[in-house]
């Protein structure tokens, strides 16, 4: 069966620095997985690789078992694949409702056209309104992205993100700077958003990985140390002595 998403012996130098040293992943339709590892272990590398900020050293990179790696962006985002970034990247003068069209207008075959009028196409704020419903943000429509919360900026990211319809959503740590009562509502609404999508996130609580992620993928040096269910990950001694157990240990002691 053709694998959703695919990395073979993805490799990445900056200059001499080899970053991401011959990862190799196999995400299947519908799955939802989980990158972890410590700070400088390529996280943030290897989703730029995907997403075609950045360009492989060597290796392939497979959507649907389409090579991608070379390809920019855009193209990468037409055949099917979102991200979202640590940072929100919205427009902030423009409302909810405003982002969220910008976001399907593409999808549904709109291009550049400056005389028509958004309010008259029907299909565009039908299903801008179907998203802003989804990540239930419907009582905020004309409020600015700039004076949401920081939690509605997030949901509203995740709004972008999933609302052109890509298969393969690749969601940049998520839930950082959330208290943990946002968090459990935020991992509810990622589950419900990316329902029947293939989902790759980073991501730093170990709480919301266990919750949210089929399997894990351990992320050490470049290297995938491990790849398997929550569980396999979690009992995994080489994961425990080269990560997962300080992380937890600390998280422990930071709820104590």
């Amino acid at each position: 069966m053709t694998a959703a998403l695919e990395l073979v012996d993805v490799r990445k130098h900056f200059g001499k620095t080899e970053v991401i040293r011959g990862a190799s992943l196999r995400v299947a339709a519908g799955e939802r997985v989980a990158i972890i590892g410590p700070n400088g272990a390529g996280k943030s590398t290897l989703f730029n690789l995907v997403s075609g900020r950045l360009q492989p050293s060597s290796g392939e990179i497979r959507l649907n078992g389409q090579r991608i790696d070379g390809l920019p962006p855009y193209a990468i985002n037409r055949r099917g694949l979102a991200r979202s970034f640590q940072v929100s990247n919205l427009f902030n003068r423009l409302s909810v409702f405003e982002n969220l069209r910008c976001a399907v207008l593409w999808s549904l075959g709109y291009r550049y056209a400056f005389w028509r009028f958004l309010s008259r196409l029907k299909d565009a704020n039908e299903r801008a309104e179907q998203v802003m419903a989804m990540i239930r943000l419907d009582r905020r429509r004309d409020t600015l992205a700039m004076h949401l919360t920081y939690a509605e900026q997030r949901a509203l990211e995740i709004g972008v993100t999933i609302a052109g319809g890509a298969g393969v959503v690749l969601l940049d740590e998520p839930t950082a700077g959330m208290s943990r009562s946002e968090t459990g509502r935020f991992v509810q609404l990622i589950r419900e958003a990316t329902q029947g999508r293939t989902l790759l996130t980073v991501e730093h609580d170990m709480g919301v990985v266990f919750d949210l992620a089929d399997r894990i993928a351990v992320l050490v040096y470049g290297e995938v140390l491990a790849f398997d269910t929550p569980d396999a990950v979690r009992a995994d001694r080489r994961v425990q002595e080269a990560y997962l157990g300080a992380v937890l240990a600390g998280q422990q002691a930071a709820g104590q």
